[in-house]
């Protein structure tokens, strides 16, 4: 019965985040207490959403003063010089701009944090898409993707936890990996070629000159409408920094996606700019090198630039309530996040719905369980969270694979090629960061994401049994 309202749960959230018939807070709120009613279990409702609080909260920190750091950051300029270089570089191309998208999500991914990753390639390639009118799902799924390969690396998170279920060593199941972690990560370049010329058929090719002339035409004749009194609401409202730029009109403002490239907007801070390149430096090396927890680094990062870019009280406020909006959807979809997995690991439906797929296995797969470990971890690291499976499913597929002769480092190997659907999962707090920046809904995201992700998996796993790694 547990299983049935297990799978049910998960389903119908999808569903409906699909067709948008609930947002995702409401969705991850509302049917988990729904379902844990029916099971039986709404007087323990309370506890299972504290305890999926309690192990959330570092993550819902972490979040907050990620995105304050990094909102500074491009309020400063930090990264207009990236986006200005790729703009030259892609010459207003979508194919070049899909491309470069996957591969600047696959760098940044080195740090082993997908909130980070997320936030400075959305950073830096939003205006871009903004600007040219390019599909931002199509953004968000090549960076969620890219990042899900790189995730396997062995201080970004599955990798470490298969080796401890399992007590390897990480090394032994990682660098055997690489040529299958390397197809699959060249698929998703492959995929972003595919993307980037159905964008370019889409849209056609312009040249920087061509998007900016017409760019500066929309303006003017904004402009002139707004003189001659045919603005909308609003209109002669003009915000800080109006009349800059010897009377001609600014760049779109945030809401447009404009915001990184505005070479006059007030918060810009040249002469800072190597000490805030240093510091976000400083900070990803602390990261990788775990000096401190993750949610103290950013706290620590996020006070120190606003201290330092923005010494007046006044400034400050008004950086922090400009990336607010962020802060309360991510950090919100996070604690509601938390009431979707306390109440599916509370009941006790997380371990039937396990303990039901290992059950079904046919003893004639039992010296295939590699393949089998393989192809579950592609729906079981999206449904649960990467602890749930690495140290609740994984010890058990090891085992029944180790009955079969199958060796413990094989499944281990296996279990990690479902990480590039796994970064799109709604229990991931990182994607709603994605989405969130990008502004894209996130069942539109899911929509086009799962069957790519999935089908990137699947290359990763098929490259690890043609190469005899799994």
């Amino acid at each position: 019965m547990l299983t049935i309202l297990g799978f049910g749960m998960i389903a119908t959230f999808l569903v409906l985040i699909m067709l948008k018939k609930m947002s995702p807070i409401a969705a991850l709120v509302l049917i988990p207490a729904l379902f844990c009613v029916a099971v039986g279990k709404g007087a323990h409702l309370g506890d299972y959403v504290i305890d999926g609080v309690t192990s959330l909260a570092p993550t819902a920190a972490m979040l907050m003063f990620a995105i304050v750091y990094f909102g500074v950051m491009i309020d400063v300029g930090l990264f207009d010089p990236v986006v200005r270089g790729i703009l030259r570089f892609c010459k207003a191309d979508p194919l070049r701009i899909v491309v470069g998208t996957a591969v600047l999500a696959a760098i940044v991914s080195l740090d082993g944090d997908g909130s980070t990753t997320f936030m400075i390639t959305v950073s830096a390639m939003y205006p871009l898409y903004k600007r040219l009118k390019m599909s931002l799902v199509v953004m968000t799924g090549v960076a969620a993707m890219a990042n899900g390969v790189m995730n396997t690396l062995p201080w970004g998170g599955p990798t470490a936890r298969a080796a401890t279920a399992l007590k390897l060593d990480a090394s032994d199941i990682f660098v055997p990996m690489i040529p299958a972690l390397a197809m699959g990560l060249l698929f998703v370049f492959a995929l972003a070629y595919v993307l980037g010329r159905r964008e370019r058929r889409r849209l056609g090719v312009l040249t920087l000159d061509e998007v900016l002339v017409e760019e500066q035409e929309t303006v003017l004749v904004g402009a002139g409408k707004a003189a001659s009194g045919t603005a909308g609401p609003g209109a002669g409202t003009a915000g800080p920094g109006s009349g800059t730029g010897a009377g001609l009109p600014e760049e779109p403002a945030a809401d447009d996606g404009f915001r990184g490239l505005d070479p006059h907007r007030e918060t810009l801070r040249p002469r800072l700019y190597w000490f805030n390149a240093l510091l976000t430096v400083t900070l990803l090396t602390s990261m990788i090198m775990e000096w401190l927890p993750i949610p103290v680094l950013f706290l620590l990062g996020a006070a120190l630039a606003l201290t330092v870019n923005f010494p007046q009280m006044p400034a400050q406020k008004a950086r922090i309530a400009a990336h607010a909006e962020n802060v309360l959807n991510v950090s919100g979809m996070v604690f509601a996040a938390a009431v979707f997995t306390g109440v599916l690991q509370g009941t006790g439906m997380v371990d039937h719905m396990a303990d039901w797929l290992v059950g079904n296995i046919p003893d004639a797969l039992g010296p295939h369980m590699a393949l089998v470990t393989g192809v579950l971890s592609i729906p079981l690291t999206y449904f649960m969270s990467n602890d749930g499976f690495y140290f609740g499913i994984l010890p058990v597929l090891a085992e029944a694979g180790q009955a079969h002769g199958v060796s413990a480092v094989e499944i281990a190997r296996a279990s990690i090629v479902g990480q590039p659907l796994h970064m799109s999962s709604p229990l991931v707090p990182a994607v709603y960061v994605l989405v969130g920046m990008a502004k894209v809904e996130f069942g539109d995201h899911t929509r086009f994401v799962v069957k790519w992700a999935a089908l990137t998996s699947l290359v990763v796993l098929g490259a690890g049994i043609l190469f005899g790694i799994v």
